[in-house]
């Protein structure tokens, strides 16, 4: 998006997102999209998550527990909310943009087992607070950037999240005028009397007041348009002033947000705050145009979601958001079907699969719901139904087509039956003495060379890409030639090791598996080409 108004900020300025009332408000779709806003008018921007759980990083959890684990371009592990954010602003994130509570103990407890603190007692405050705030001012510190938001995770009155907006507190007292707080709430809607209440809303800034931080500008979360004689209510009892007050209306998909509080001057209300001249708003053309082309596709384009957490909103939430973003820069309406892996047997595979125009073959660890993607595979690659397996996806297309193919009956991949005798997916020779969960992971980018000719060629209109891998096993390069004779072509490989990234079968529409995360990499501006290949192929066959 070219930028619109430039000006130099004389030092960064700190933004910081709470939410109060309930969670899973969308704080992460507000610091994204008022990231945008400031983003179109030129300003360089970074969003950080700071989530208030013990674990040291979100690698280890359960989705059940936390939803999609999405990777940064340094291979760090990290909150989903991290997507939502390179999604906006197409900036990629790193380490330094999700922090843990268990990360800031950690460190600090090692500074203290090293002797850093000189024998002095470490408290809460000031040793906590302190690595809080060194984590806050460190990526405007090392980057330069402009606008530095900081999203609080889970809710104003947890204990968990007291540190954090202590933390808050202080910076306030010390930034000064670079410094702000945005707090989202949640106005309900009560059926049996007809209006709104805002006492929630209230009651959250009292908690917030409570602990020092008075809020600058509320974001009202809502399922209507509120009115202004309401607006001006939670002005006067949250002591901020009406224009202060802006709304997140439910839309119809989370990108028309940005524009949602452009309307309302939430970029300009925030310049004002931090003293720095406001120039006339941005026009987003190509963000309008994105959503004026989703808006046109009325064509609809049927994919099957194939996995073990499809019940769970956002296990595959960069797959889900991927998918969709492709299907409209193909003009095409996305109607995805979510087939959970673990009911899908030979007898019902036709009935689960029926009407569909492509699958997508989710990642995961772990043996649940194999079968079903075995099964579901098989069917894609006999009925010629265009394919992408990601991950685990790609390593089930790979032991299909050596069960099914080559003959292999017990082939398998050495996560899922160690005692296989055909390990076509198994542990390079230096992962195997590794015991640290996560420590034989290949996480973050890495290059991968593509073949031309080959349909992911074609996709990607080059040889040399550069993609994010979570992921512990390898196609085994043992049984390259055999794959490669009867049929499956291995079309991408990493320059340094030869591990294969991608294999395909060249003779039918699309059956693709990378053994990468396309999804990480891609953007509303920018769509990832592999999704964008895959929709096209998806589309040409209806």
């Amino acid at each position: 998006m070219p930028f619109q108004n430039i000006y130099i900020v004389a030092s960064t300025k700190y933004i910081f997102v709470t939410g109060g009332v309930v969670s899973s408000l969308g704080k992460g779709i507000v610091s994204a999209s008022l990231g945008k806003l400031l983003q179109a008018r030129g300003y360089h921007v970074t969003i950080q998550k700071f989530d208030p759980y013990i674990n040291i990083d979100p690698g280890t959890l359960n989705p059940y527990e936390h939803g999609e684990c999405f990777v940064a371009i340094d291979g760090h592990e990290a909150d989903l909310d991290l997507g939502h954010y390179e999604r906006f602003l197409n900036v990629p994130t790193t380490r330094a943009n999700n922090i843990t509570t268990g990360r800031i103990y950690q460190t600090v407890i090692d500074k203290e087992r090293r002797g850093d603190f000189l024998g002095k007692t470490v408290q809460v405050i000031p040793h906590i607070t302190d690595e809080i705030k060194r984590n806050v001012k460190l990526l405007g510190q090392r980057n330069k950037f402009d606008f530095v938001i900081t999203e609080i995770g889970g809710t104003v009155g947890d204990i968990e999240s007291l540190p954090f907006i202590e933390a808050v507190r202080q910076l306030k007292w010390e930034m000064e005028n670079d410094c702000i707080c945005v707090h989202l709430t949640y106005v309900p809607y009560i059926k049996a009397a007809k209006e709104y209440k805002t006492k929630p809303t209230q009651h959250s800034v009292k908690q917030l007041l409570a602990l020092g931080v008075q809020p600058d500008l509320l974001v009202l979360r809502t399922e209507r348009e509120l009115s202004d004689k309401l607006l001006h209510k939670v002005a006067l009892f949250c002591n901020v002033s009406k224009k202060s007050v802006v709304q997140s209306i439910d839309c119809t998909t989370i990108y028309e947000v940005p524009l949602v509080l452009q309307r309302q001057n939430m970029d300009s209300i925030v310049l004002q705050k931090m003293g720095i001249e406001v120039a006339p708003a941005p026009d987003m053309q190509p963000w309008k145009d994105f959503l004026d082309r989703k808006t046109k596709a009325t064509k609809e384009i049927r994919i099957g979601l194939v996995g073990k957490y499809v019940e769970l909103q956002d296990a595959y939430k960069s797959i889900d958001e991927s998918l969709f973003v492709a299907s409209v820069y193909n003009d095409r309406k996305l109607v995805l079907r979510l087939v959970h892996s673990e009911k899908v047997t030979e007898e019902n595979v036709q009935e689960m699969l029926s009407g569909l125009d492509g699958i997508v073959v989710a990642p995961g660890f772990g043996n649940r719901g194999i079968e079903g993607k075995f099964i579901a595979i098989h069917y894609a690659r006999e009925h010629n139904l265009p394919c992408l397996g990601i991950c685990l996806g790609m390593q089930c297309m790979v032991v299909e087509f050596a069960r099914n193919v080559l003959g292999m009956t017990n082939a398998n991949s050495t996560e899922m039956e160690p005692s296989t005798p055909y390990k076509v997916i198994d542990l390079m020779e230096e992962q195997k003495n590794i015991t640290n969960l996560g420590g034989s992971m290949r996480l973050g980018a890495y290059d991968c060379i593509l073949k031309k000719g080959s349909k992911i060629f074609e996709a990607y209109g080059k040889k040399t890409i550069q993609e994010r891998h979570r992921h512990r096993y390898e196609f085994n390069n043992e049984y390259k030639e055999q794959f490669e004779a009867a049929g499956m072509q291995c079309v991408g490989e990493n320059p340094e090791t030869g591990l294969v990234e991608a294999v395909e079968i060249p003779k039918l529409k699309w059956f693709v598996g990378v053994q990468y995360h396309p999804e990480y990499n891609s953007t509303v501006l920018n769509p990832n080409p592999l999704f964008l290949g895959f929709i096209k192929a998806a589309a040409a066959g209806k």
